[in-house]
């Protein structure tokens, strides 16, 4: 059993409830999750990234339906095309394994069709539901990563590429990449990432947005700046951006502007 008082207070910067005294090490390995940045050269053995990806499909599914798939690379090669088309990652090449999720009605509109029915379906609750079954999976596989020691990075930024990334992964209509995954051994662990305050995030009985001006100012205040977005739109901030300003700086320019169209190109009805 673990002390969570720690782990909670690297998270928040402080104690923001009173937990139990003691949790199992299953919960304090969630609690005291951390960002992997720089990666081991070492490769992950076969058999333990089967089992991380079985770790992956064990997630829940919505209606057991399982609208998702994962798309595993090892070759440094394919590895580097997608991170230089980022250019702002290196660890992804650092990474042994880069997994990238995806959001899959192709499977299921194919088992209909073979059923002799019509596919009904092709709509946005469909495409909401594929997203979280993916977005789920992805979180078992960073909760089991963490638990076999290993350390991994989301990586939002596979869709600023689709048109080169479906290619690259043989992606066919009906299914999209949600985010991709870094995975290897951490050489080093980067600190617990600051959170906003449970009074922000988490409502009781109904929501309310009482008091939460106040605590994002503590928040701003608590984390360091941070290196300004789109200083090219915004202007330079040599004295960095807190965390709030960055947001609003980030949310205030269209990014993906063609992400609707790609959808549809593809497959995705959207009605």
């Amino acid at each position: 059993m673990t002390d969570p008082r720690p782990l909670i207070e690297a998270r928040f910067g402080h104690l923001p409830f009173e937990p139990p005294a003691e949790i199992p090490p299953a919960l304090a390995a969630i609690l005291d999750r951390r960002v992997t940045r720089r990666y081991k050269p070492d490769a992950i053995p076969t058999p333990l990234l089967a089992t991380v990806l079985a770790a992956a499909q064990s997630a829940p599914s919505k209606s057991d339906m399982q609208q998702l798939s994962i798309v595993v690379l090892e070759d440094k090669a394919r590895i580097a095309l997608i991170a230089d088309w980022i250019g702002t990652m290196p660890w992804i090449k650092d990474a042994p394994v880069l997994l990238i999720f995806c959001a899959d009605i192709r499977r299921n509109r194919d088992i209909t069709v073979r059923a002799g029915r019509e596919h009904a379906n092709d709509n946005l609750d469909t495409l909401l539901n594929a997203t979280v079954d993916s977005a789920l999976a992805m979180g078992m596989t960073i909760a089991a990563a963490d638990a076999a020691g290993l350390g991994t990075c989301p990586i939002s930024y596979v869709r600023n590429h689709l048109e080169k990334v479906g290619p690259l992964l043989s992606l066919p209509r009906g299914v999209f990449p949600i985010a991709g995954l870094t995975l290897g051994w951490p050489s080093s662990r980067n600190e617990p990432s600051a959170r906003l305050p449970p009074s922000v995030v988490i409502h009781r009985e109904r929501y309310s947005t009482e008091g939460e001006a106040e605590a994002l100012a503590g928040y701003d205040a608590r984390r360091d700046k941070a290196k300004p977005r789109y200083p090219e739109v915004h202007g330079p901030a040599p004295e960095g951006c807190s965390w709030t300003e960055n947001v609003a700086r980030q949310l205030s320019v269209p990014e993906r502007a063609g992400f609707r169209a790609w959808l549809r190109s593809r497959g995705f009805a959207l009605d």
